[in-house]
């Protein structure tokens, strides 16, 4: 694992060439879930023994997030998937805004750091532009566990109350279901006196995993995974070994991509009951899945349109919508598909529009009618999963495709085009460094104008 240093940069002038029609057989291996890696990292802040984490993906944002605890005092030791975090030396210091931004997950470290010493300071999180995503939340939650909170040009500022050494348990019930949110009091409430009741918590199995390392280092937490979470406080934490969850959202793209291309493969390995919700829309758009184990096996053929509508998990998770766009871009008849998570993930529809596709989006609703086939183009992607929804449309495409937009691709998917080419998908990455951010790519040709005009957001 290296720092990130200039690889975004040197990432902007990559691209992948992708030769369409390809079909693709074999088993492709599972990497740890990105959003479980995060934050299962600012939990380790949680205590001064040792956490080794194993099955860490090998991501630009861990890079980010070992950056932000290494800022912060922390050591760290890494061997392939392996992570050993010390820290026991940790500076409370205002973290830099350039290592937070951009990585919304860095907000997460502010129930660890305030609760176990009494005070912390973080920039306003980045991330993905896919909307507004607010933090109310977990403010007004760590407010309920006796946290005063002000916000200061762009910087969250939190403490103890005055005369208050630890924080103190409290009901808190979420006026939405955040992950962010939910994972930041669960954090917040393990060390603090006495109990914390989460009601509408949220219900994803990273908050899961997060419980499950929590609830090893001496954590009591129960009842994780359902719409009421249960902490009674401990006075401190110790160190643990903890293996990261497969990354469902990694699996899932990869069984997309399998239907869209008419394929079949092999996933592993995985939890298949985090993916439920996308297996049933895949078997009812014509695949046949099987599930074996901690395997999943795809078999796609005669892609039928069906609906679907994003929702916190066990529904259709919203960082699938966009790869799922992809393989309804080409299914027999019309499909509808409705983003209730995010109020701005559908911009990518402009770009699959211009590969051929037919989309129209009405009030975060699209609606589209399948067509026989795609044409490759060139393309710069913006973000994480629209990224991905591209690279599965110009596998479906004729013609050559070249994707850029590299910097967020490998935010969230390791070594995505190594797997697909070792399923048989003609797929390269290029370096072209004459590429600069003032170009756009349109077709197959370069044009000097904004890049934000065929941006995916």
């Amino acid at each position: 694992m290296v720092c990130e240093g200039n690889k975004k940069s040197y990432l902007k002038s990559q691209n992948l060439k992708i030769i369409g029609r390809s079909s693709l057989r074999g088993e492709v291996k599972i990497s740890g879930a990105k959003n479980s890696a995060l934050v299962l990292l600012a939990a380790s802040l949680l205590t001064d023994e040792k956490i080794k984490l194993d099955n860490v993906p090998l991501l630009t944002d861990i890079e980010k997030m070992c950056n932000i605890l290494k800022n912060l005092g922390v050591k760290l030791q890494t061997k392939d998937h392996q992570l050993i975090i010390d820290s026991t030396n940790i500076s409370i210091k205002e973290l830099p805004y350039e290592l937070v931004n951009g990585l919304r997950a860095s907000f997460f470290c502010i129930g660890a750091l305030l609760t176990r010493f009494g005070e912390a300071s973080i920039p306003l999180p980045g991330g993905c532009n896919i909307g507004k995503r607010p933090i109310n939340e977990h403010i007004s939650g760590l407010k309920a566990l006796g946290a005063e909170i002000i916000i200061e040009k762009e910087i969250v500022k939190a403490k103890l109350a005055e005369n208050k050494n630890r924080l103190h348990g409290s009901n808190i019930r979420l006026n939405c279901p955040s992950v962010g949110a939910t994972e930041t009091l669960i954090m917040a409430a393990s060390l603090a006196q006495g109990r914390t009741v989460i009601e509408n918590a949220a219900r994803e199995p990273e908050i899961q995993d997060l419980c499950q390392m929590l609830n090893k280092m001496g954590a009591k937490i129960y009842d994780s995974g359902k719409e009421k979470i249960i902490i009674d406080g401990v006075q401190d934490l110790h160190g643990c070994s903890h293996k990261v969850i497969p990354d469902r959202i990694e699996a899932g793209t990869f069984l997309i991509a399998a239907a869209a291309t008419s394929s079949s493969i092999t996933v592993s390995p995985v939890i298949p009951n985090h993916l439920e919700a996308v297996l049933n829309k895949l078997e009812e758009s014509g695949s046949k899945i099987t599930t074996k184990g901690n395997s999943i096996s795809i078999r796609g053929n005669n892609i039928k349109a069906v609906n679907i509508e994003t929702a916190p998990f066990p529904g259709f998770p919203t960082d699938l919508q966009a790869p799922f766009m992809a393989l309804m871009t080409i299914a027999k008849g019309r499909s509808t598909i409705s983003e209730t998570i995010f109020e701005n993930r559908m911009n990518h529809v402009e770009l699959l529009n211009q590969m051929g596709s037919s989309i129209t989006v009405e009030n975060n609703v699209a609606r589209i009618n399948g067509v026989k086939k795609l044409k490759g183009m060139t393309l710069a992607g913006a973000d994480l999963r629209s990224s991905a929804a591209l690279i599965i449309a110009a596998l479906i495409s004729r013609r050559v495709s070249h994707i850029y937009g590299l910097e967020h691709l490998d935010r969230g998917y390791e070594n995505f085009e190594l797997k697909l080419s070792q399923l048989g998908a003609q797929i390269k990455r290029e370096t072209n460094r004459k590429i600069n951010s003032h170009s756009y790519y349109e077709g197959n040709k370069l044009a000097k104008d904004s890049l934000a005009k065929i941006k995916v957001a």
